[in-house]
């Protein structure tokens, strides 16, 4: 928090995940957008329809005949997919996404300790957040989600990495979730972005390649823990990158 700017106009979120930084700040104007149409569809059924998808998310027991019959039969329509999506997020392992060739969500079943699905107050404040907000909700690439940028505006930039490899195969590991060609494609953007007068902050990997994409930016170390592994002692601090560019000391 202490490295956002003080003031800008809309905010641009183009790798939105769980919006955690748009929920903090809650801007009046918002272009949200990322390229995981699954998760795109719950935040658009969300805003039109969180009592239906929490519903939809609570009407399936948490049990492992169950959780493999949801992810093997999904639903064609929105609202009911984006109830699925949410329970299975919660069902499977760690919490996490993934999907095969095909394009279907392929998470095995996580064991979880609870029968909890939806925080339903939460649930309903998102809701009441982005229908009392100007917020556009999108599934483009990056690059596409960012032309509506206009100087003043802040755009938070957090794309896939994994930070575990920073010194040791960076760019071989991450391939696959976000290319090297993609990290050079949004370190250009990211500039073009600053050179506009957009307020642009950039969350990497600590890893000297990616630092040396961003010359003109000034570079921050965070370090928070890390929970993506099964076995809890393999857990431990990580050091990420935070890059500033477009304000001076956070003005």
């Amino acid at each position: 928090m202490e490295f956002l700017p003080h003031k800008f106009n809309a905010y641009h979120e183009p790798f939105l995940g769980s919006g955690a930084l748009f929920l903090l700040l809650q801007p009046e104007r918002a272009y949200l957008n990322d390229y995981c149409l699954d998760l795109v569809d719950i935040w658009r059924a969300v805003k039109y329809s969180a009592r239906q998808v929490a519903a939809v998310a609570e009407s399936f027991p948490m049990d492992k005949d169950t959780y493999y019959k949801v992810r093997k039969n999904r639903s064609d329509g929105l609202t009911s997919r984006a109830g699925e999506m949410l329970y299975l997020n919660r069902g499977c392992f760690n919490g996490l996404y993934r999907v095969n060739s095909s394009g279907e969500f392929n998470v095995p079943w996580g064991a979880p300790r609870t029968d909890f699905v939806v925080d339903r107050p939460n649930l309903f404040e998102v809701q009441r957040l982005l229908r009392r907000t100007k917020t556009n909700i999108t599934n483009l690439d990056f690059e596409e989600a960012l032309e509506t940028c206009r100087s003043g505006d802040l755009v938070f930039l957090d794309p896939p990495y994994v930070t575990k490899h920073n010194n040791n195969g960076f760019v071989e590991y991450n391939q696959d979730i976000f290319s090297w060609t993609d990290q050079q494609r949004l370190a250009g953007t990211a500039e073009s972005l600053r050179k506009k007068g957009c307020k642009v902050l950039v969350t990497n990997a600590f890893h000297k390649d990616i630092v040396n994409l961003y010359p003109k930016f000034e570079l921050k170390a965070l370090t928070r823990h890390s929970t993506l592994a099964g076995d809890k002692l393999r857990r431990g601090k990580v050091k990420e990158a935070l890059f500033i560019g477009g304000f001076g000391r956070y003005g």
